[in-house]
């Protein structure tokens, strides 16, 4: 018989997550936050003297949906929060690559977030409507790193993730930070969502 290849890590935590049956109870959000800072968005090809990281975009996210959705509860804003959270240990994979892997890469992601999920208090699967309105704030995420550390032109920008709304005030500088700075400001925003 053969075996069964290894389909766990190891968490800094001492946590030890299978990753084709992750649980609620191996997930830490002190193992999230570690992973995301370190993880690139962009493949690293963003300007800047350290990568642009997905706990950095996943604050980003947070503060577009609560400012386009200000009477959100907190359950929703924490959805927004952890919206990338599966990242911390399938890594950050760009879209044109998710599209060649296929269908198995949405299925890991999708069990890793179910898990992270029921986890920290919310369902496995969000609502429909939240959900769109996370890929929104998503999207406006992309547009603004992609113009602004990422090298592309708005005109490219808006044909890949749609132009800005012209009524939002978006923030004005993206400025890649340290992994520890950022995931210092991720937990911060974790525990004031997570109440």
């Amino acid at each position: 018989m053969a075996k069964q290849p290894r389909a766990w890590q190891r968490m800094l935590s001492g946590r030890r997550l299978d990753l084709l049956d992750p649980t609620p109870v191996d997930i830490e959000i002190e193992d999230i936050a570690h992973g995301l800072a370190f993880v690139a968005r962009w493949n690293g090809q963003t300007f800047g003297d350290f990568p642009y990281s997905v706990a950095e975009h996943s604050v980003l996210v947070e503060r577009l949906f609560t400012a386009a959705n200000p009477a959100a509860p907190a359950k929703w804003r924490l959805a927004a929060l952890l919206h990338d959270a599966p990242e911390y240990v399938i890594g950050d994979m760009i879209s044109p690559v998710k599209s060649a892997v296929g269908p198995a890469y949405g299925e890991l992601d999708d069990r890793l977030t179910a898990a992270i999920h029921l986890r920290f208090g919310l369902p496995a699967m969000i609502p429909a409507a939240v959900k769109k309105q996370i890929k929104a704030a998503d999207k406006l995420s992309a547009w603004l790193e992609a113009t602004q550390i990422a090298g592309f032109s708005i005109e490219e920008s808006n044909r890949f993730f749609g132009a800005p709304s012209a009524k939002l005030a978006l923030p004005t500088t993206l400025k890649p930070r340290p992994p520890m700075e950022v995931k210092a400001d991720f937990l911060t925003r974790f525990e004031e969502l997570f109440t």
